[in-house]
């Protein structure tokens, strides 16, 4: 499992020109899922990210978390993520886990997300979307999840 956080003062996702999820600072997460990728790591993926400190406190050190700041979470599938660039110059995409597998596996990681109290706004699955943010820093972090969680 790969996610591409990114700490976001605004972060917003169309589907065919309206706005299907939006939020204020926080972060914006696009979410790649991988064969072999179980509901366990989605869990353990959203604990991490509810928690992880990269919100600057009073002495501008990257201390403060999610739950500190009032932020939110816009989570956007990125089933692109799973690609191999190692071979040639077109991507292999054999390890991204495909969509009715996936989106469960999504699905379990924004309740869980909620289930820590986080406020998540979502993409559409599987749609061909517009994504816009305003990254804050610029201050981007790549979480990969081990196959056992």
């Amino acid at each position: 499992m790969k996610l591409v956080i990114q700490r976001v003062s605004s972060a917003s996702v169309r589907v065919d020109g309206r706005v299907v999820g939006e939020i204020g600072r926080g972060f914006l997460v696009l979410f790649g899922a991988e064969t072999g990728d179980v509901a366990g790591l989605a869990e353990e993926a959203a604990r991490k990210v509810a928690g992880l400190r990269v919100f600057d406190d009073e002495a501008g050190k990257m201390n403060l978390a999610l739950a500190d700041v009032g932020g939110g979470v816009l989570v956007v599938s990125q089933f692109t993520l799973g690609a191999d660039l190692s071979r040639g110059r077109r991507p292999g995409f054999e390890r991204a886990l495909r969509g009715a597998d996936a989106e469960p596996l999504y699905e379990a990681f924004v309740g869980a997300l909620r289930g820590q109290g986080v406020v998540v706004e979502t993409g559409l699955f599987g749609a061909s979307m517009q994504v816009a943010l305003v990254n804050e820093g610029p201050a981007t972090f790549l979480m990969e999840l081990p196959k056992t969680p």
